[in-house]
C-alpha cells in the first residue's frame, strides 16, 4: 500500500511517528509537498502575491499528481491552537482540497480524528472517510 499523509504544517512535527509506525507495517509512506522546507510558502509570500500565487497552484499540481499515485491518504487532523483558541480536529483549506483530489480520484482516505465540526462537515463527511480515531492499525 502507499499512502500520502496530508496536514496542516503545524502538525508536521507528528509526521515522523506516524510515518515510522506505518513502514513497520510495510507500508510505503509519502509525505506533504513542503515537508522538507516547511518555510517554502514563507519564500514565496516574500516574493509577491504574484509568486505566492503561482507557488500554491504549484503545490496543487503537485499534490493531485502525487494522490493520482497513491492508494490512500492519512490526513492527520489533530487539534490546533490559534489566537488562544482550541480548533479541535483542524483540517485547512489546502489539506481540504487534497482530501477532494483524494475522492475524486477514488482513493481511500483516513482521517486520524473525527470529521471537524464546521462548514465543511458535511462535504467531507461526503468523502465517506474512514476515520480511524488515532488507531493507525486501522489502516488496511
Amino acid at each position: 500500500m502507499k499512502i500520502l499523509i496530508i496536514c496542516s504544517k503545524k502538525f508536521y512535527s507528528k509526521i515522523e511517528e506516524v510515518k515510522k509506525y506505518l513502514e513497520e507495517k510495510n507500508i510505503e509512506v509519502f509525505l506533504p509537498n513542503c515537508y522538507d522546507d516547511p518555510t517554502a510558502e514563507q519564500k514565496a509570500w516574500d516574493l509577491g502575491v504574484e509568486e505566492h500565487q503561482k507557488f500554491k497552484a504549484a503545490m496543487y499540481k503537485q499534490s493531485e499528481d502525487t494522490i493520482s499515485n497513491m492508494d490512500a491518504v492519512l490526513v492527520l487532523n489533530l487539534d490546533k491552537e490559534k489566537d488562544g483558541k482550541i480548533l479541535k480536529n483542524y483540517i485547512g483549506g489546502a489539506t481540504f482540497l487534497e482530501m477532494y483530489d483524494a475522492f475524486r480520484l477514488g482513493k481511500k482516505i483516513y482521517l486520524y480524528n473525527d470529521i471537524p465540526n464546521g462548514m465543511l462537515y458535511d462535504e467531507i463527511e461526503g468523502f465517506g472517510p474512514i476515520i480511524i480515531s488515532g488507531d493507525l492499525k486501522l489502516i488496511k
